[in-house]
């Protein structure tokens, strides 16, 4: 077998490569700047780079890759206009606005990522993995903290800005760094999505063992169980790299022992890193753990029960206020003394919102037409790009905003960047030449003659 000579690998320039971190720090920071009493400017420094972004990318931008796009927006707007009660409708457009133009920043930081080298994007998120844990050592040995908090209640006074200090040195024995963001969890959510971007497009030996370094290392720099996701998005990782294997039902085989060794990891790193806290989950003590998973999954169930159609609409919170205070009266996981006064506050897991706001019927047809954009985008392994989503889902809320959608297609990218490095190192076959017939004769030394 001959190999294929391997065309030279695409790479960014510095413009583009700064742009990305512009992008990511608004991911990071999630600063949001309200335009209006009702419009809010989210992850500022993620739109401005996005716009740029996609006004470089205006070339690779294709009629196919718009149509498909505007598919996805006709059925969220069919969402907001089936909707009940019309009365909400002002607000319900205000998130179809935001959403909208987080696909479009998240769809201009795909077609820039996609012109990178897998070197560029793996160095970039390492990159960002080490700053952070810098910055955490910064805050809590070299006298970070006040600058950091200074910045954080200028910056974050329209929302309510972390000070649970004294729960945090309870739970973790230590207050955790916040590094410039509204809370802990923002660090360590960033922290998980900056190192699987970097395990999906690195080449270096023994990733997945280097992975679970950065894992150890966060835990111990910015202990927080959003970084325990980072051991199943190990799963979605294995069934990208398994699909060259066969037979087929070995590998399905193979993936489903995996993705049971990985839940007892999990549970078991659960129960002796973050013990303290897992006790209160247990206990029903833990009103954030409660208002990430377990609440939004039982108003989702009754959103669906109630409201199947067309759900509560697009950032629907206000519409559905009373059916949340009585969905979490009713829990025996609820505690009365938890205060339920902001809506929007108490649901933070974008996957389950994703059926509060759409309901069964609308949440379906948009998860048919995101998958079919991913197609035509040119992804090949689309489930893959929904697990990392739903995985990361279980620690952020903000459906409609740019975080969300940056999860979803900077998987895609990185897809794109493994199958195009499969294509570069395919084995090409070596030419066959026909074997001489009745149209081919015989050389002249075969049959005898001098030639």
């Amino acid at each position: 077998m001959a190999v294929r000579a391997a065309p030279a690998e695409p790479r960014l320039g510095v413009a583009d490569m700064l742009l990305l971190i512009l992008f990511m720090i608004g991911i990071y920071t999630g600063y949001t700047l309200q335009i209006s009493a009702r419009i809010p400017f989210p992850s500022v420094p993620s739109g401005i780079a996005g716009v740029l972004l996609l006004w470089r990318r205006r070339d690779d931008i294709t009629p196919s890759h718009l149509g498909a796009l505007l598919v996805v927006e006709l059925l969220y707007i069919g969402s907001v206009l089936s909707a009940t009660d019309l009365a909400h409708l002002g607000k319900r457009f205000t998130g179809l606005i935001q959403i909208t133009y987080s696909l479009v920043i998240a769809y201009a930081l795909f077609l820039t990522v996609i012109r990178a080298s897998r070197n560029q994007i793996a160095h970039l998120f390492l990159g960002f993995c080490i700053v952070i844990v810098i910055g955490c050592l910064l805050e809590d040995y070299a006298g970070l903290r006040p600058i950091s908090d200074a910045v954080r209640h200028a910056v974050y006074k329209a929302i309510n800005v972390y000070d649970a200090d004294l729960r945090d040195e309870v739970l973790y024995g230590r207050i955790r760094p916040k590094l410039f963001t509204s809370e802990p969890s923002a660090v360590t959510f960033a922290y998980t999505l900056f190192a699987f971007t970097w395990l999906m497009t690195t080449r270096t030996r023994w990733a997945p063992l280097k992975y679970l370094v950065l894992m150890a290392v966060g835990i111990v720099v910015m202990p927080g169980p959003t970084l325990l996701l980072m051991v199943p998005l190990l799963v979605p990782y294995q069934l990208l790299r398994a699909r060259s294997w066969t037979p087929a039902f070995a590998r399905m085989a193979l993936l489903v022992v995996f993705a049971i060794v990985v839940v007892v990891v999990f549970d078991w790193l659960g129960h002796s890193v973050f013990s303290e806290r897992m006790n209160q989950i247990a206990s029903g003590e833990d009103a954030s753990f409660f208002y990430r998973v377990t609440g939004p999954a039982l108003v989702a169930r009754s959103v669906v029960e109630h409201h199947p159609f067309a759900g509560a609409g697009l950032t629907g919170e206000q519409f559905i206020a009373n059916e949340v205070a009585n969905v979490y009266m009713r829990s025996a996981a609820f505690s009365s003394a938890w205060d339920i006064s902001d809506t929007a506050s108490v649901l933070t897991n974008y996957f389950w919102l994703h059926w509060i706001y759409l309901g069964l019927v609308w949440g379906t047809l948009v998860l048919i037409g995101l998958s079919l954009w991913l197609k035509v985008l040119g992804v090949s392994s689309v489930p893959f790009c929904w697990m990392v989503w739903v995985g990361l889902g279980q620690a952020s809320g903000a459906y409609v905003g740019p975080k969300t959608w940056t999860v979803l297609l900077l998987s895609a990218a990185c897809v794109i960047l493994v199958d195009r490095e499969a294509v570069r190192a395919a084995p090409m076959p070596t030419p066959r030449y026909p074997r001489a017939g009745p149209l081919l004769p015989r050389p002249a030394w075969r049959r005898g003659g001098t030639g």
